[in-house]
């Protein structure tokens, strides 16, 4: 750790050393597209077959880097980008234990970042850091409102032994503290692992009138399937983490009625017609299933999408106060980012501010359930 902590010092002068301004504007992305997060990396990647290639009259190239959902390799790709290729922001990464690795370097270095996991940013500590994705706070809410109108009182809880398992159990218990729904079992597994038959056999036995998971990716069906097989009847419950094709397509038959909450770009076609978010996230859907096919839409794509969006916005500010490559240009663009306004996006509508570098309200959030094999908007 001292090592490391070291290396955040040496970068920060490093990045002030940098090679003298450019032309083009370099945006460094970490997606995890390979290990145990690539159901959610590929609709990251996706979403860069459409972004800009120039803005306000300037070239911008991407490198775009696999970090294999590994926080580790995260953090060296980061080191990469900062101090050889110089980047003017960076996209993700969208892991959160990467986004918690990668956030003090990209500070040291002056360097904007998008985390694109549910990261809450603290300007105050971190003025560098933005978020796209939506806030468990948030998320966690609403879905635990939707067990309390489905009349439920008793949670067993399963999610993974790591940050994120734990960031949605605090989720939890909070939500659980406000609607009146008590948390009766606690179960964790790897994201590795390729049965929790034991988990959920423990799970049974406390007989909670619910299930809650706090995972992700592929690796978010496990539960569900082995309490199917197990005969449980009680309603599953997830996170946003779990909404994807992939989900659907590993868990089968066993993730039928399975209800989590997402954002709305996820199912962009059934929003109501008075969402402001729509139109934006009818646009950019419909070019992205054109490309990748029927059945493909998925929320990761859009906090891609959203987080460049954030960055071109603030690009046109930025180059009255320097170019690219500058750290000039880097502080303006965070500081244009953190004045953004209304700004529509295709998972929420943003409102930063210098306390708030995440901007979502309720819109951002939308609740969906397994019906027939396909997620579907409950309204």
């Amino acid at each position: 750790m001292r090592a490391r902590l070291g290396f955040v010092l040496v970068l920060a002068v490093l990045a002030l050393a940098a090679p003298a301004a450019r032309a083009q504007i370099r945006i460094g992305a970490i997606l995890s597209v390979s290990g145990p997060g690539a159901a959610m990396g590929v609709g990251y990647k996706g979403a860069f077959d459409f972004m800009p290639h120039e803005v306000a009259g300037r070239k911008i190239e991407y490198i775009i880097r696999d970090d294999a959902t590994d926080a580790e390799n995260a953090y060296k790709i980061a080191q990469k980008l900062i101090a050889e290729d110089h980047v003017d922001a960076i996209i993700g990464p969208s892991l959160y234990s990467s986004d918690v690795a990668v956030q003090p370097l990209a500070n040291a270095a002056h360097v904007p970042m998008i985390a694109m996991a549910p990261l809450v940013p603290e300007p105050a500590k971190f003025p560098y850091s933005f978020a796209v994705a939506q806030p468990l706070s948030l998320m966690v809410a609403v879905v635990f409102r939707r067990m309390a109108e489905q009349g439920v009182r008793t949670v067993g809880y399963i999610g993974f032994a790591d940050g994120w398992g734990d960031q949605v159990k605090a989720a939890a218990l909070t939500a659980g503290a406000a609607t009146g729904i008590r948390i009766i079992a606690d179960e964790r597994y790897a994201r590795t692992d390729t049965t929790v038959q034991a988990q959920a056999l423990k799970l049974m036995a406390a007989n909670p009138d619910a299930v809650m998971m706090g995972n992700s990716a592929t690796p978010a069906a496990l539960p569900a399937v082995a309490l199917h097989r197990l005969g449980y009847r009680g309603g599953i419950y997830g996170n946003h983490g779990i909404v994807s094709p992939a989900f659907i397509r590993v868990g089968g038959a066993a993730v039928e009625g399975v209800v989590a909450d997402t954002s709305p770009v996820a199912v962009y076609d059934q929003l109501s017609d008075g969402n402001p978010i729509k139109p934006v996230a009818t646009a950019f859907m419909d070019r992205y299933t054109k490309t990748f096919g029927p059945g493909s839409a998925n929320p990761f794509a859009g906090y891609s999408w959203d987080a460049m969006l954030l960055i071109a916005h603030a690009i046109p500010d930025a180059l009255e106060k320097g170019a690219p490559g500058s750290e000039a240009f880097r502080t303006a663009l965070r500081d244009a980012m953190e004045r953004t306004h209304d700004l529509v996006g295709v998972s929420a509508v943003y409102d930063m501010s210098a306390t708030d570098h995440n901007g979502q309200d309720a819109r951002a959030a939308v609740l969906v359930a397994v019906q027939h094999g396909a997620w579907t908007a409950i309204h």
